[in-house]
């Protein structure tokens, strides 16, 4: 590992003019490479104290053995020589995108005498028209098949093509008139050609002149009671037709845009992009990165975009660009852009309307296309068994853990603490063992308190119980032990948790926690975490425990605050269950009449005795009315008999469909008081 001091530059060096850097390994390999706009301040940040960098940049600035840098005059000359140096460098720790599969294109080979129209794949070649991607070759052959109809251009290979010329009989295609048979001299060369743009153009969303003539040509021949080619006229015009329903009209015919969306992680990212031409959805395409740099959105957005457009020119760069999130600043890659199409390049996010609408779908399939490639990761053993076995080395196990279990906490302002416990059996999740806890020896926000006593609770249940059930033989499946406690926290929580076990005698399990920010693996007594690296299967299958005790948690917190404000504060009364409260709310209609009631009315209700009911009173007595509530569509004033703690369940069930930042429906009851201020699920300000 190298100190950064060895080799750092004397600031006095460092221009502040634009530029480009590379950092170099001890072997002279180019590591990283980036911009500036201007170097000094830039490259001083990657020499202050370690601790006060991000692991992957402090995992960066400890490989490296030297720094060079390149001045230029403009950022967009920054922007075009840094993306020049990722493609030549192959720099180990620049984001890399790498397709998720290979996306075949419709060809027009406009570079041969006589243009052919095919399905390609892989680097675009100098001199062929592409469209696309598509999702499928056999929607390309599809397409192509209904266009021939009306503009019969060659597609057959060059050895077809030169064999029919030998023999001088056209193809099948030339016969049934889906090809114009250049091979045999049917057609002149300029007239193919001609026929091959015109192809190009109605592809490109050109659609409707070409309709319009051939309309106006099948009714002059109609006319001159030339039927039959009226007829060929009139089936070409269905054919193209056809074809264009195969994309979806989603924009304004003069519409020629992409749509860039970006769904991610602490470790993954994956992009997706659709290529609307015409108004209409003519390709699409994802890739999936692993985040080997600290980046945002913003920079994920950028990136994408120099390898979507780096070798792109001329109109296979559109003139709408629509990101979810704008580099800053965003002159200079606007202006790459401009110089890639050779015209102004609008960059920008899509705030309202049908691109909105349309921005929505494709982030909607960014998240489909990681999730799925989460779960493809997950599902193949060896890379469970590899991620088990990092975990071992990392945390110095003598053998992989196979069960592992997990624990959170979660909250809102101090109420409803609740916790939970996940359980993963060689690297995949086993539901039927998930357990959840209430946590009520105490009230407030102290996660370090909640997580010493779930993890007390769980290890005095194994303690007291034996492995088997005593009658049927069959192992208690709450009281088998893991070889790995994982904990989503820090120090403070590990050492709660360390502490639990020590009182419980328990030596012969495992504990680390995972910090969420750093993404960093910390273990008792130990003054610093552990640093995984950003590839690492072991992190990922962390994290993904991590993950799933989080939402759990999330849930079942929601599904006790949503109980207790639906029943406004009755589940706090002692001994009185849920048959009882639903007697109460049934027998007074509401809440509001309950609060009026006297005790001796709410003794009238079947079940309720004296002390039961004096507890209802008193219960209700220490919580506020809520003020009148408004419907805010009508503006009229709600009776409190449609309320529950002054939230309208009209309210609560529109809010259920309302999107949280995780793309969950809201849970009713997921409400935070409008106090100006809160805290999340775990204590966090907000």
């Amino acid at each position: 590992m190298a100190d950064p001091s060895t080799y750092r530059p004397a600031p006095g060096q460092i221009p502040t003019s634009p530029g480009v850097y590379k950092f170099r390994d001890a072997n002279s390999r180019v590591i990283y490479v980036g911009k500036a706009k201007s170097l000094r301040p830039r490259l001083s940040s990657y020499f202050q104290d370690l601790a006060n960098l991000h692991p992957r940049t402090r995992q960066m600035v400890t490989t490296a053995a030297s720094v060079e840098w390149t001045v230029v005059g403009t950022e967009v000359e920054a922007l075009q020589l840094e993306y020049s140096w990722i493609k030549e460098f192959d720099p180990r720790f620049n984001v890399k995108y790498r397709d998720d599969k290979s996306y075949p294109s419709l060809a027009v080979t406009l570079n041969e005498e006589f243009p052919r129209v095919q399905v390609m794949r892989g680097p675009k070649k100098r001199g062929v028209r592409y469209f696309g991607p598509y999702g499928h070759a056999w929607a390309i052959r599809e397409t192509v098949d209904l266009m021939l109809h009306a503009f019969p251009v060659r597609t057959c290979s060059a050895g077809v093509f030169k064999r029919a010329e030998q023999v001088g009989r056209p193809c099948l295609l030339g016969y049934i008139d889906k090809c114009s048979a250049p091979c045999v001299g049917r057609i002149s060369a300029e007239d193919h050609r001609e026929l091959a743009e015109e192809f190009c153009d109605f592809m490109a969303g050109r659609t409707g002149a070409h309709l319009r003539r051939l309309e106006q040509e099948m009714k002059q021949a109609a006319a001159a009671m030339e039927y039959e080619r009226a007829g060929r006229l009139r089936d070409d015009i269905e054919a193209l037709k056809r074809a264009m329903e195969k994309n979806a009209i989603v924009l304004g015919d003069a519409t020629d845009a992409d749509l860039l969306a970006v769904a991610e992680d602490e470790l993954e990212a994956a992009v997706q992009i659709f290529h609307v031409r015409g108004g209409r959805v003519r390709g699409q395409r994802g890739w999936v990165t692993d985040k080997v740099e600290a980046v945002d959105t913003a920079g994920l957005v950028e990136h994408a975009l120099l390898q979507l457009y780096g070798e792109e020119t001329g109109e296979a760069v559109p003139r709408e660009v629509l990101v979810p999130a704008l580099p800053d600043p965003v002159q200079p890659l606007a202006q790459w852009l401009s110089d890639r199409r050779g015209s102004s390049v609008d960059l920008r996010v899509p705030q309202r309307g049908d691109k909105r609408e349309l921005m929505v779908t494709v982030e909607r399939n960014a998240a489909q296309a990681l999730a799925l490639h989460k779960t493809r990761r997950a599902s193949d053993l060896t890379t469970r068994s590899v991620a088990l076995q990092e975990i071992a080395d990392a945390l110095g196990l003598d053998t992989a853990p196979l069960r592992i279990e997990c624990y959170d906490i979660s909250h809102l302002q101090g109420e409803d603490v609740v916790a939970s416990m996940v359980v993963f059996e060689d690297g995949l999740a086993r539901k039927s063992e998930y357990r959840r806890f209430a946590i009520k020896s105490f009230e407030g926000q102290d996660d370090v308190r909640s997580m010493h006593e779930v993890i007390t609770r769980r290890f005095r249940h194994t303690e007291a119980k034996p492995d088997r059930d005593e009658e049927t033989g069959r192992p208690r499946r709450f009281a088998y032990p893991p070889q790995l406690i994982v904990v989503d926290g820090g120090e403070p929580q590990v050492a709660a948790a360390q502490r639990a076990l020590q009182e419980l005698g328990v030596t012969d399990v495992a504990l680390c926690g995972l910090a969420k920010r750093l993404e960093e693996v910390w273990l008792p007594e130990e003054d610093d975490p552990v640093i995984l690296p950003r590839s690492s299967e072991g992190l990922y299958l962390l994290q993904r425990v991590r993950d799933e005790a989080h939402r759990f948690a999330i849930a079942y917190q929601r599904q006790k605050r949503s109980k207790r404000l639906t029943t406004g504060g009755l589940d706090a009364v002692p001994g009185l269950g849920e048959t009882r409260r639903q007697a109460l709310l049934k027998h007074f209609g509401s809440l509001k009449r309950l609060r009026t009631a006297t005790v001796t009315e709410i003794c009238e209700v079947p079940g309720v005795g004296l002390r039961t009911a004096e507890a209802v009173v008193a219960a209700l007595a220490t919580r506020t009315p809520s003020a009148p509530v408004v419907n805010t569509s009508t503006g009229e004033i709600l009776d409190e008999s449609d309320t529950a703690d002054g939230v309208t369940r009209a309210d609560l069930a529109t809010r259920q469909g309302e999107g949280q930042p995780d793309g969950k429906p809201t849970a009713v009851g997921d409400v935070v008081p409008s106090t100006g201020s809160g805290t999340n699920e775990h204590g966090e300000n907000t």
